[in-house]
């Protein structure tokens, strides 16, 4: 997975810029010996902001800019010039990027909207100059504030897909097969386990110019929810769908166990998710005769709409297209700024290994 371009988990030190000196500086011009405190403000440090970005859906570009620097204020001069404001430093991440403390695990923000911005670090104020400081009293002043110290943070940086359906499953049943029939996304897909090993995004039309977002996420294990398989590092892109659909193949020996087991390792991760619609899907149903299918069908779990497909056949896909739209549109979609933050998110183990390469020299 080294080489994949899809990279949802960054680690980066982020430091804003320090405010400049004020000057302490007098106007001295010939016939003017006692011209007073002229001394200019120093300059504000700039800021490291970040903000949202559409146009971008992974946070490769960040994978090997291990520092971000805002500039530094300009010191103060005479004639009350003011220095130079650092430049700020913004960071474009896309929608969906949750940010945390890399030291602490704490929350720090969530950007899920287009061009919502948040300033990370705020530069430090430029200090006053001398004539700031300019009294009746005290007219000559030779002292100046020095500039506010620049903020330093370690911060991580994750990523979780916004997408209407979420596609879970266990590896091999047919999930990416799914997306590249229902949408123009193009999975690897093969004959084998954890084909895929990164998450996919498509656009599946429905009619009428109507269409939803489908995402698909590795494959899920028992006791993904504890580190077991790809599980864990992807998990977390299921949290913000709208509707869940559950893909099991139609060879499994218990297609209710196989959803419970599911359903289990999801709502240990995060048991919020059991409050999401969700739908099952039979895959694979081409191999079924009519007989066969209405037994299993007594055998689905009650509490789940459910439906047979199959991607070879395109058997119920337009029903199963309409279905997950219906759903939709009875489920409102989710607030993003109200999605609990799980402490899962950041584990113990992801802050040891935090390498930032040292502070970079002033």
């Amino acid at each position: 997975m080294g080489d994949s371009n899809f990279v949802d988990y960054v680690k980066i030190y982020a430091r804003s810029g320090k405010g400049g000196r004020g000057s302490t500086h007098f106007r001295r011009e010939k016939y003017i010996p006692f011209g007073g405190p002229d001394g200019g403000d120093g300059g504000d440090g700039g800021n490291v902001i970040l903000r949202g970005d559409r146009n971008y859906w992974t946070l490769l570009h960040l994978k090997f800019e291990r520092h971000i620097l805002a500039g530094h204020g300009q010191n103060g001069s005479g004639r009350l010039s003011k220095g130079k404001n650092g430049e700020d430093k913004t960071i474009p991440v896309p929608l969906g990027t949750v940010v945390f403390n890399g030291e602490t695990g704490e929350f720090i923000t969530d950007i899920s909207r287009d061009k919502q911005e948040f300033i990370l670090l705020k530069g430090g104020r430029g200090g006053k100059g001398n004539n700031y400081f300019k009294t009746a009293t005290n007219q000559a002043p030779r002292y100046a504030q020095p500039g506010e110290p620049y903020q330093e943070k370690r911060i991580i940086l994750q990523l979780k897909l916004l997408a209407d359906v979420g596609l879970v499953g266990f590896p091999n049943a047919g999930k990416s097969t799914l997306l590249s029939v229902v949408s123009a996304a193009k999975p690897k897909i093969a004959d084998y386990p954890f084909t895929t090993l990164e998450p996919s995004l498509g656009i599946v039309n429905v009619s009428d110019g109507r269409s939803f977002v489908m995402a698909d996420i590795p494959g899920i294990i028992e006791g993904a929810s504890e580190g077991k398989g790809l599980g864990l590092r992807f998990l977390r892109h299921i949290e913000r769908n709208s509707a869940l659909l559950f893909i099991i193949p139609a060879d499994s020996e218990d297609i209710k166990k196989d959803y419970e087991t599911l359903l289990t390792e999801l709502v240990r991760y995060n048991p919020e998710l059991i409050d999401k619609q969700k739908i099952l899907a039979v895959s694979k149903s081409d191999m079924l005769d009519s007989e066969l299918e209405q037994a299993l069908a007594e055998d689905l779990p009650e509490c789940v709409s459910s439906i047979f497909i199959s991607s070879f056949t395109q058997k119920g896909i337009p029903a199963l297209k309409n279905l997950l739209w219906k759903t939709l549109n009875e489920q409102p979609f989710h607030d993003l700024e109200s999605i609990v933050r799980k402490p899962v998110d950041i584990r113990p183990a992801d802050l040891d290994d935090v390498d930032f390469e040292g502070e970079p020299e002033e």
